[in-house]
């Protein structure tokens, strides 16, 4: 592959070395480290059930980090709007039962996301302050606001946890194939169709393009005659209502109520996804099922004693990796 040299191989083979020490040094035979790693991840319709649901959440946040990433924005904050938006969702679906309460929690969980980002996109767009600052300080906010109102307003009695109740069976989001063990949910499929209007609305609209060029040159955006802090300001609402909508599928998909540390970093994570996913949105599908795979396959080989961390060293070593082959290409087209 043009761009490709011996030294990416070296890479390559380096971050296998590198993993295959960190696994030794726990105590556990690589071999059988790998055998688990399969297993867990892609070894049986078990497996694949738990990857597919991993692969949900990363998906929609990666589209959503995508996208403000394509109007030149770092949105670190997806790991709050989706908080938020899981808070949110949960709590519309516990009073509207049914159907209703599955299209008004997804509705109010996007509404939720985008108005937890505008803060800080209001903040770059006329204050020149950085997205990743304010957005990291409304994290934080999101954690504490959701923690308290588990523990306190929406918190079960019933329950020593801080968690709320369980919602109505009538607004789970339901599986479109269930065949135990293997089921998968809807809203995989719905996240899917969330990728495909990415793509649509960044190649064949007039506001796609104009997030592109703001992205790429603000200044020559400006002098063409985009309106760059309005386009700023919509990207960043529409990226976080984007994570509000992970968070409404992972409670209505999945979780089914609201609780405390509702989200181990699945906002973190789509930073990776769309990082990986390169320059087009179709990317983002197979970079979220990696992203799954990695994680359902550590969860396997925790239970042999391999740390779960060791999830983040293999994406880490992957991105490095990929961030390496990518801007060598780019050095390459611009030699």
């Amino acid at each position: 592959m043009k761009g490709l040299t011996w030294k990416h191989g070296l890479l390559t083979v380096g971050a296998f070395v590198l993993v295959w020490i960190a696994v030794q040094s726990t105590g556990v035979a690589p071999g059988l480290a790998l055998k688990s790693f399969v297993e867990g991840s892609v070894g049986g319709p078990a497996a694949w059930r738990q990857t597919l649901r991993e692969m949900t959440p990363l998906l929609v946040t990666g589209t959503a980090v995508f996208l403000a990433l394509r109007a030149g924005l770092f949105n670190i904050g997806a790991d709050g709007q989706l908080v938020v938006g899981a808070c949110t969702a949960t709590a519309v679906a516990m009073r509207v039962p049914g159907l209703a309460g599955i299209v008004a929690g997804c509705a109010a969980a996007v509404v939720a996301g985008a108005v937890w980002a505008s803060p800080a996109a209001w903040i770059k767009a006329y204050k020149g302050g950085h997205e990743v600052i304010s957005t990291i300080m409304l994290n934080n906010i999101a954690g504490f606001l959701t923690v308290w109102l588990v523990t306190g307003p929406m918190k079960d009695p019933s329950q020593q946890s801080p968690t709320t109740k369980l919602i109505d069976k009538g607004s789970f989001i339901p599986s479109v194939v269930d065949q135990p063990p293997f089921r998968m949910n809807l809203a995989l499929i719905m996240g899917l169709i969330v990728v495909a209007l990415l793509a649509v609305f960044l190649k064949k609209t007039v506001s796609g393009f104009e997030v592109a060029a703001t992205g790429a040159n603000p200044t020559a955006a400006k002098a063409a005659g985009v309106d760059v802090r309005r386009v700023t300001v919509w990207a960043m609402a529409v990226s976080g209502g984007l994570a509000g909508l992970a968070g409404a599928f992972l409670s209505l998909g999945f979780e089914h109520r609201f609780y405390a540390d509702f989200s181990p970093g699945y906002g973190f994570d789509g930073l990776g996804v769309a990082l990986l996913a390169g320059g087009s949105p179709w990317g983002l599908v197979p970079a979220s099922f990696l992203f799954a795979v990695i994680s359902a396959g550590t969860s396997s080989v925790d239970l042999l004693g391999v740390p779960k961390g060791m999830n983040g060293i293999l994406l880490g070593l992957i991105i490095i990796v990929f961030a390496t082959v990518r801007y060598r290409r780019a050095g390459v087209a611009v030699d």
